[in-house]
């Protein structure tokens, strides 16, 4: 792997986000579409390959940890403004990254 520098490190704007609604990809088996609450940071559009894993009524109102400064991508079709983290688990599965407490949501990780 790749060193990078810390100064490259702190490029990267961590923040805790709150998922408001899930839904379906339209395009995709894998994908759920997640708008999320950034707080002051405004709500946005997030495509996660997260179906499957998490159920979509256990993701309302769950806080995660998302990348907010990287460039939209389309993803099948639809724009993802962000990018949540996840560990890889079992088989590859995705584990969210989540706070250990209830915080604000737009609260930076540092």
């Amino acid at each position: 792997m790749e060193m990078i520098s810390f100064k490259d490190f702190q490029k990267l704007d961590l923040r805790v986000a709150t998922i408001k609604e899930v839904k379906d990809h339209p395009n995709a088996d894998k994908l759920l579409i997640l708008n999320i609450d950034l707080g002051p940071g405004g709500e946005r559009q997030l495509v996660a390959g997260i179906k499957g894993v998490y159920e979509i009524e256990d993701l309302i109102g769950k806080q995660i940890v998302i990348v907010t400064n990287l460039e939209p991508a389309t993803i099948r079709g639809v724009e993802s403004n962000g990018m949540l983290l996840a560990a890889e688990g079992e088989m590859g599965k995705p584990i969210l990254i989540v706070p250990e407490k209830k915080t604000a949501s737009n609260s930076k990780i540092r």
